[in-house]
C-alpha cells in the first residue's frame, strides 16, 4: 500500500522567455536545413501519422539537442518547462521528439510538478513513439524520486480512459530493476490482460519480460499461472529471455 504525502510546492521563479524563444528557432532552423522531404514520407508511413516530418532522424536529432545544451543553457525549472512546451506545441514530429529530448537532459530539474506535463503529452501524442519514452524515461525518474506522491496515482492510470495512460502504468517502471514493486505490477498486469489492445498486451509481456532480468522464478511461476487467460503475445514476451 502506497501513502499518498502532499505534494511539492509550485514552482514560483519565472520562465526566461527569450531563451525559449531562441532555443525554438535553433531548432528549428537545424531541422529546415537538414530537412529531407523522401525521408519525411516514409517516417510519416513508418509511424502511420498525418502528423508532418522534417525527415531528420535520429543520430541529427541527437546533434541538435547537444547544439541546444552546449548554447542555449538552462539553469531553472520554469524555462526548462516552457521549452519543453514550446517545441512539444510545434508542428513537426522531430520537434516534439526534441521536446522529450530536452525534458531528459535536465533530469536533475525535474520534479513531481512536471507530471502534469508529461501526461498530457502522453495524451496528445498517443502514440506508442511518444508514450514510451516519456513513461519509462520521465514519468518512471518522477515515479522513483518522488514515490509518495506518485504511487497513488498509478491505480487511476490503471482505469484511464486513455489506453496510452494504461500503457504508461504499465511500462513506468522498466528500468527499476530490482526496486521494481513487483506484487503491483502482477496486480496491474492481472487488471489488465481481459485488455484486447495490442499496445496493452504488448506492454504486459514488455513489463514481465523487464523484471524476468532479475526475478526469472516469479516471471515464470505466474505467467504459468496465468497462461489460459494471457494472450498469446504477452505470454510470448514475458518469456522471451527465459527461454533463452
Amino acid at each position: 500500500m502506497h501513502v499518498h504525502a502532499k505534494g511539492s510546492e509550485e514552482m514560483t521563479e519565472q520562465a526566461d522567455d527569450a531563451l525559449v524563444e531562441a532555443i525554438v528557432a535553433h531548432a528549428q532552423r537545424r531541422l529546415d536545413e537538414q530537412a529531407n522531404p523522401q525521408l519525411a514520407k516514409e517516417m510519416a508511413a513508418y509511424m502511420k501519422t498525418e502528423m508532418p516530418f522534417y525527415g531528420v532522424q535520429s543520430p541529427a536529432r541527437q546533434e541538435i539537442l547537444r547544439e541546444l545544451k552546449r548554447e542555449h543553457k538552462i539553469t531553472d525549472a520554469a524555462t526548462h518547462m516552457a521549452a519543453i512546451k514550446a517545441l512539444w506545441a510545434c508542428e513537426h514530429r522531430e520537434e516534439k521528439y526534441l521536446a522529450v529530448r530536452l525534458a531528459r537532459a535536465y533530469p536533475k530539474l525535474i520534479t513531481f510538478d512536471y507530471l502534469d506535463l508529461f501526461l498530457s503529452m502522453i495524451r496528445e501524442g498517443s502514440w506508442w513513439d511518444f508514450t514510451d519514452e516519456i513513461a519509462s524515461n520521465l514519468v518512471g525518474k518522477i515515479l522513483e524520486n518522488h514515490p509518495e506522491e506518485t504511487w497513488p496515482l498509478m491505480d487511476d492510470w490503471l482505469e484511464d480512459e486513455c489506453m496510452w495512460i494504461r500503457r504508461t502504468a504499465l511500462i513506468a517502471q522498466l528500468r527499476f530493476k530490482e526496486k521494481t514493486d513487483v506484487a503491483w505490477l502482477l496486480e496491474a498486469c492481472e487488471a489488465l490482460m481481459h485488455e484486447k489492445e495490442f499496445f496493452i498486451r504488448k506492454a504486459i509481456g514488455w513489463a514481465l519480460r523487464e523484471l524476468s532480468r532479475v526475478e526469472p522464478e516469479v516471471v515464470r511461476e505466474w505467467t504459468d499461472a496465468n497462461k489460459e487467460n494471457l494472450s498469446g503475445l504477452s505470454y510470448r514476451e514475458a518469456r522471451k529471455r527465459l527461454e533463452k
